[in-house]
């Protein structure tokens, strides 16, 4: 995720980012500038055609087209809030569990605060890949092999994190380090990491709907096509940079959204899940070494 000065304009014009969208789009842009030449071409020197003013019409699509693309940027929005909102809520229960679990068991048991400090940051990594597709666990701190093992022979790490976390609370319970008072809060704590993967996994699994999507790109597709018409007759040769200019911005806002509507995965704009699960580990360690 790019962070940046929302004030300063100069940089946000000049953004690196820009030419990362012009790299995208560059196959796209140069079909638009060539279909353009061609047409200039033919209707100005070749043909000698004077084009009907068609400017009406492309107003039309135009407002219409508009009404897509909000549509569109705004689907894709909420899709990235909402992960970030529930990203947020997985930091803070993670330090929840992390601050009850250092209050409720006393010092003298160093293998079940161990366990947990070890463990509780495994569920935000775990969740991590899984969303993205990724079987990598060197970043997971391992309690012991038995639970390594567990964990990365399991196809839903998050899962099986989950439940050897409610395992070791169940079994503190029985010997009598927490009570059933307890064991009911951190009940509470543990269910939430599946409340939480879960809407994940809806986001990611439920892209925008085939046909939505499709007819956006085909109302683009055609809007640009169409649109050397209706400058041709005015600026010539000109309306190769008015149509490449014009395509440049209507397919960014479409591009901007294809990155976001998943943003959980490693575009440019996506989550910094990276950063947040390295937040979440410093913090817990914290608490539990702050006694």
């Amino acid at each position: 995720m790019i962070q940046y000065n929302p004030k300063s304009w100069f940089s946000l014009i000049f953004d690196v980012y820009s030419r990362y969208v012009i790299r995208a789009l560059f196959p796209l842009i140069m079909f638009a500038g060539v279909l353009t030449t061609v047409l200039c071409f033919l209707f100005i020197d070749v043909l000698h055609i004077v084009i009907v003013d068609t400017k009406a019409f492309h107003s039309i699509l135009g407002v219409i087209l508009g009404l897509f693309l909000v549509l569109r940027t705004n689907t894709a929005y909420d899709r990235w809030w909402e992960g970030r909102k529930l990203w947020g809520q997985l930091v803070n229960d993670c330090r929840q569990l992390a601050i009850k679990i250092s209050t409720f068991v006393p010092e003298d048991a160093k293998e079940d605060r161990l366990f947990f400090k070890k463990m509780i940051p495994n569920v935000t990594f775990a969740m991590k890949h899984h969303l993205r597709n990724s079987r990598m666990v060197g970043e997971m701190d391992f309690y012991d092999e038995k639970c390594k093992d567990r964990i990365i022979s399991s196809t839903h790490r998050p899962n099986i994190i989950n439940k050897i976390l409610m395992e070791r609370v169940m079994d503190m319970n029985k010997r009598g380090l927490i009570t059933a008072d307890k064991l009911f809060i951190l009940d509470k704590e543990i269910k939430g990491f599946t409340d939480i993967i879960g809407a994940c996994e809806r986001i990611k699994s439920t892209p925008i709907p085939y046909s939505y999507s499709m007819f956006i790109k085909k109302f683009l597709f055609i809007y640009c096509i169409t649109l050397p018409m209706t400058f041709i007759g005015e600026f010539g040769y000109w309306s190769i940079i008015l149509v490449v200019v014009a395509f440049y911005f209507l397919m960014s806002v479409e591009l901007i959204s294809e990155e976001i509507e998943d943003p959980f995965g490693r575009d440019i704009n996506d989550l910094p899940l990276d950063e947040l699960c390295v937040k979440i580990k410093k913090n817990i360690i914290e608490i539990f070494n702050n006694n």
